[in-house]
């Protein structure tokens, strides 16, 4: 999933579908992006469950799944949290030479 997350148009998408449901080609005329590389980044954030697709009429248009962005959030800061404890340690051993 992280991988996923590591791409700056992928965040830019989840941002604007955080405002709404939307579909590629309405993505691609908000966002600096062709309508196929948005289809692509799509696809690798439903493949990681982050996106949900949604019929509406004819029109495949996409969600973001927020408890899945949630559980993500968790646990980023959980490994946030670690490695200030980790380097709270070393800065310790430092000044204690």
């Amino acid at each position: 999933m992280c991988s996923a997350l590591g791409d700056e148009t992928r965040w830019s998408i989840l941002t604007a579908l955080g405002e709404g449901d939307a579909s590629a080609s309405a993505l691609a005329r908000r966002l600096p992006v062709t309508r196929q590389a948005i289809a692509k980044h799509l696809a690798v954030l439903h493949e990681v469950g982050l996106v949900d697709t949604v019929k509406a009429g004819r029109e495949v248009q996409y969600r973001v799944i927020g408890t899945e962005l949630s559980a993500t959030a968790r646990r980023l800061d959980a490994i946030g949290t670690e490695w200030d404890r980790r380097l709270a340690a070393l800065k310790h051993v430092a000044e204690s030479l």
